[in-house]
């Protein structure tokens, strides 16, 4: 196999990142690539422009940007569909490089029209098809549906919580379409399991996120007064990608190769 079309002689890494702070670790452990996201606790949901906007300013690597309006399935309503044009055309203007896009119908299909839609308003940029694929009822067959749509890549677990646990479909989806678009394995993708990953499905971009908690600055904790639901959050630490282990898991990635 040929991979020159997109890496040359190396494996890249696209950091999931939570804020600008993220993407700029990113960058200085050797991204390729930064998907920006917030709310990531959920899924990941469409970030603001500020952050968007900053991102910009301080990465000179690939920035995607996540285009989801909410947290939840991908059956959107009209206003919700509207908005994810407006906010395509918003990061384009911001600088973006590509958008990270995906949108079901409710029998657990791509809507394709609504995703031919969504590519056109992204012309100009590259286009990845998120982690849609993997809540669809059939995700081998629909993602051979992306590729004469222009898509760039495709964001999967291989149908499964983890990719470590979806390694059978990650493979198939690699194989089936050889690399147009794009598979690119992601969700809980860390140092101890990449080379596994890698070996059995043969893909050739990975999707991580490498975040380790940052302490707060406050002096004082009220620790009996909470912002947020989430159980186990930690309100006084903010969680950062961490540049030393983006670049690890580069290292351990692109020391062995495939075979020729």
């Amino acid at each position: 196999m040929d991979f020159s079309f997109t890496m040359g002689p190396f494996t890249q890494i696209e950091v999931c990142a939570n804020s600008a702070e993220s993407a700029f670790q990113a960058q200085l452990g050797g991204a390729f690539r930064v998907e920006l996201c917030d709310n990531l606790s959920e899924g990941g949901t469409t970030p603001a422009a500020s952050m968007v906007k900053l991102a910009r300013e301080k990465i000179s690597i690939q920035l995607n940007v996540l285009i989801r309006p909410r947290p939840g399935d991908f059956l959107y309503t009209e206003d919700e569909f509207q908005m994810m044009l407006y906010d395509i055309q918003l990061v384009r203007d911001l600088g973006a490089d590509g958008v990270v896009i995906g949108v079901l119908n409710d029998d657990a299909t791509i809507d394709i029209t609504r995703i031919r839609q969504l590519i056109r308003a992204a012309e100009g940029m590259t286009v990845t098809f998120h982690r849609a694929i993997d809540m669809c009822k059939d995700p081998l067959t629909e993602v051979m549906k992306l590729q004469d749509l222009g898509v760039n890549r495709v964001l999967s677990s291989g149908g499964a919580n983890k990719a470590i646990d979806g390694l059978d479909l990650l493979r198939d989806m690699v194989q089936a379409t050889d690399f147009q678009p794009i598979i690119m394995p992601g969700s809980g993708i860390n140092e101890d399991n990449i080379l596994q990953i890698k070996e059995i499905t043969e893909a050739i971009e990975f999707h991580v996120s490498l975040r380790n908690p940052v302490p707060s600055r406050m002096l004082y904790h009220k620790e009996h007064v909470k912002m947020g639901g989430i159980p186990g959050y930690d309100e006084y630490a903010v969680s950062t990608t961490n540049a030393s282990r983006v670049r690890k898991i580069l290292e351990l990635v692109n020391s062995i190769n495939y075979p020729t």
